[in-house]
């Protein structure tokens, strides 16, 4: 979440006002922050407002930041009594690489992530697999083969720490990859996060065709909105995806996942959670603390 226009008087007032009134959601959840901005300017707006981040660890941080740095922001956390959870890095990454290069440097940042996991004890951590029909179609076997030793390796060290490792959609079109991965790896904390905003802007289809066939690892939502068109990171009900539909179903099921909000403004965080009010949410997940 991008942090904008936090000085202006009508974004304070709401945004005490959605506290208030919206306490026992906002204990229920996690709210995406990169790493980079929780140090340098969020960490105080999610600790004064009992917000639960899920720390993205995107870009430069895993090589620029110290140990040090890690520490005193997972002991800031700890000492307000708030869970988190992890967003493994994945622009320029290539989990299922064919070249070997680019599959090595792939892993060891992705490795960087996994030791956090030490350090900040998360209740999750969210990966991306980067399955993309027009370049791994034509060597999927490779691709999975080369996937499932990445997942492989990274899965020991979460089973090791019981903490899940989520394996989030984005451009894949359908279930058949992660399903693929996630059968292979039969684990109960290898698990799937489904991004809605990533159903709509690229498989561009419904939450149905992949709620349904990936039920049986469903563990955590990232929940956004967009119209059909670009990932926006909208608020909840600013688009066009069924939340009600989906969430309704979840009850109906009785699944429980982990719940992330994804917006990329603070303003669009708020006008989620007054729509998610209006919405039945399904009970706390038992892999969350709160």
């Amino acid at each position: 979440m991008r942090q904008k226009k936090l000085t202006e008087k009508p974004a304070s007032v709401g945004k005490k006002q959605a506290v208030l009134q919206h306490s026992q959601l906002i204990s229920r959840i996690f709210v995406n922050a990169p790493f980079d901005r929780l140090q340098d300017d969020l960490l105080e707006l999610f600790v004064e407002n009992r917000i639960q981040p899920e720390i993205g660890l995107e870009g430069s941080c895993l090589y620029e930041r110290s140990e040090n740095d890690f520490e005193s922001v997972a002991n800031s956390l700890a000492e307000a009594g708030l869970a988190c959870t992890l967003h493994a890095p994945f622009g320029d990454l290539s989990p299922g690489a064919s070249d070997k290069r680019i599959l090595e440097a792939t892993r060891n940042k992705l490795l960087k992530a996994f030791d956090l996991i030490d350090i900040f004890k998360p209740i999750s951590i969210v990966c991306h697999p980067g399955f993309e029909e027009i370049k791994h179609s034509s060597k999927y076997h490779e691709w999975l083969a080369n996937s499932l030793e990445t997942w492989q390796e990274l899965l020991s060290i979460a089973e090791s720490h019981q903490v899940a490792m989520m394996l989030e959609n984005t451009y894949e079109t359908r279930a058949d990859q992660l399903a693929a991965i996630l059968t292979e790896l039969d684990s109960p904390y290898a698990r799937f996060c489904l991004d809605t905003g990533h159903v709509l802007a690229f498989a561009g289809n419904t939450w149905q065709d992949w709620v349904d066939p990936m039920e049986p690892w469903l563990g955590q939502l990232h929940l956004h909105d967009n119209r059909g068109d670009k990932d926006r990171h909208l608020a909840i009900g600013s688009g066009i995806f069924d939340f009600a539909g989906l969430l309704s179903h979840l009850r109906s099921r009785n699944l429980k996942p982990v719940i992330t909000l994804e917006p990329h403004r603070e303003e669009d965080l708020w006008t989620s959670l007054d729509a998610l009010a209006l919405l039945e949410m399904p009970d706390p997940s038992p892999l969350t603390i709160s």
